[in-house]
């Protein structure tokens, strides 16, 4: 014969059962809700996971808990939601967006991150008990239930697999030794964790900082990098010099990226975006000419964004003894190596020959 709280438990499946269609319309919603408010911010994360609670995982919290609840609908996690980010700082950030965007459980959320005594160790995540707005969906069964909303870092997530997985949680008390392991790899972690999270900080105040260098034209103390390359390309360096090339032919400019260039000024030994702005001044006029010689034969009326830039790096080699070989590295650089490169670093040499800087480095 079954007892009152063997009863009560079968009852509260029951309920469930009954709710499945209605919570997995829900675990839907939320999830799909939820990736949206996430894109609108700009934040992007390594996974959200979501589900609606098994039967099997049920039936045992409630054989253990059922007590708790007098109805299927006090258990506030039958629908679980769980954000993984990559920085700590992140967590906060999308804590921000639920509080916004859901209806939050003020009562029945916790912080457990600051759980942690100084003697304890272990990660733990920021736990949200949410419900639907009318915001989002206008439905009185759908913004009555309750699910739970984790938010971790992925070191936290990776720690709490490592805690189940290990057992070190269960029922058997581990020897000091081990837990002393456990304690000091939960440390190394949360350290990293940290870090990372600061890095991301430092770099970011860098690279505004470096932005602010490049605008204000103070070139000389900006190294030269992928991201300051790309700053500097903002402030159009070549337009002048493709404006006069263009204007030979009244062709029109297409754009293409120019980052391919950054290789070639890194093997031209370019430190500082102020080395690029003296090497645009120095070539400029000896790149027009070489762009005269090319377009001189033809009708051309549709030029690529980098053939000002191209020719500059043309002129440079050829100024710096590099001649055939030279010319064709650059070719390698920007099309691949193929064998046609050859032929086209020949015609820049022949273009090239009888233009007066060409004499001036012999």
């Amino acid at each position: 014969m079954n007892s009152p709280f063997d009863a009560h438990v079968e009852e509260l499946m029951s309920q469930f059962r009954e709710r499945l269609p209605l919570l997995k319309q829900l675990e839907q919603l939320a999830f799909e809700s939820l990736n949206r408010f996430l894109k609108q911010q700009g934040l992007y994360v390594t996974a959200i996971e979501h589900r609606v609670k098994d039967e099997k995982s049920l039936q045992k919290k409630l054989e253990l808990k059922g007590n708790k609840y007098h109805s299927i609908d006090d258990v506030t996690d039958l629908i679980g939601l769980r954000i993984i980010t990559f920085y700590t700082d992140d967590v906060d950030k999308i804590a921000a967006i639920v509080k916004n965007e859901f209806e939050v459980d003020w009562q029945n959320s916790v912080d457990k991150r600051k759980l942690h005594q100084l003697t304890s160790f272990g990660y733990n995540s920021l736990h949200y008990i949410c419900k639907l707005p009318k915001s989002i969906v206008d439905n009185d069964a759908l913004n009555n239930i309750r699910f739970e909303l984790q938010m971790r870092t992925a070191l936290q997530h990776v720690w709490s697999t490592i805690e189940h997985d290990t057992g070190y949680k269960g029922s058997v008390q581990l020897p000091n030794e081990y837990r002393r392991q456990f304690s000091r790899l939960a440390g190394m972690l949360e350290l990293i964790d940290d870090e990372f999270s600061r890095l991301r900080t430092t770099l970011n105040d860098y690279r505004r900082q470096m932005q602010a260098l490049v605008k204000s034209g103070q070139l000389e103390e900006v190294p030269l990098s992928s991201d300051t390359f790309r700053h500097y390309l903002e402030l159009h360096p070549f337009d002048r010099l493709n404006e006069r090339i263009a204007a030979v032919n009244q062709a029109e400019i297409y754009p293409v990226s120019l980052m391919p260039f950054l290789k070639i000024f890194k093997e031209f030994r370019m430190e500082t975006l102020k080395d690029i702005d003296q090497f645009i001044n120095d070539n400029s006029e000896d790149a027009y000419q070489l762009a005269l010689s090319q377009l001189a034969m033809t009708d051309l009326d549709i030029l690529s964004e980098n053939v000002g830039l191209q020719n500059l790096c043309f002129v440079y080699v050829l100024k710096n003894g590099g001649g055939r070989p030279g010319i064709k590295h650059v070719y390698d650089i920007l099309n691949g190596k193929q064998e046609s490169n050859g032929m086209l670093a020949e015609i820049i040499i022949q273009q090239a020959a009888n233009l007066p800087f060409m004499h001036n480095n012999v």
